[in-house]
């Protein structure tokens, strides 16, 4: 590969934007969701445990993403994933 292969730029194709359209839609669609279910939801009362179990979980969920993200890269740079 010489060097002209890597300095050109590729344009997105139609296939790519109907992806990124479908994508932002089921984003909106996503977000108009949790608008009105939270405001659904207007009159519930969360307890104090509650939360905290919320939070343990959000936690929880970063750490083992982040831990999983970790492998990967370790599994990439030491070759292991041939």
């Amino acid at each position: 590969m010489d060097d002209s292969d890597r300095t050109t730029s590729r344009k997105l194709g139609p296939g790519g934007w109907l992806t990124i359209i479908v994508l932002l839609a089921l984003l909106i669609a996503a977000i108009v969701y949790a608008v009105h279910a939270w405001n659904a939801m207007s009159g519930v009362q969360v307890s104090p445990l509650g939360w905290l179990f919320m939070a343990l979980g959000v936690i929880v969920t970063t750490l083992v993403g982040g831990g999983l993200m970790a492998l990967v890269f370790y599994s990439s740079r030491h070759d292991y994933d041939q």
